[in-house]
């Protein structure tokens, strides 16, 4: 049930950079929040993981189109 909720985040996190990145592709949102929603795997504490992916997402992107 947790896990359901927390990718139910996490899409919600693709569908909000997508909207503030226009400019990239939508699949390369999803690949940049899936690599970083990735390194959070098999960690116990779920918590802030949505928080942190989509802060180490909004970095990434935002180097893609500087």
């Amino acid at each position: 049930m947790i896990e359901s909720s927390e990718r139910t985040v996490i899409d919600q996190v693709v569908d909000r950079l997508a909207r503030k990145y226009p400019s990239v592709p939508g699949e390369k949102v999803v690949d940049v929040v899936n690599d970083c929603y990735a390194r959070f795997d098999g960690r116990p504490i779920r918590d802030f993981v949505p928080l942190f992916v989509e802060r180490g997402a909004r970095s990434a992107l935002n180097e893609l189109i500087v």
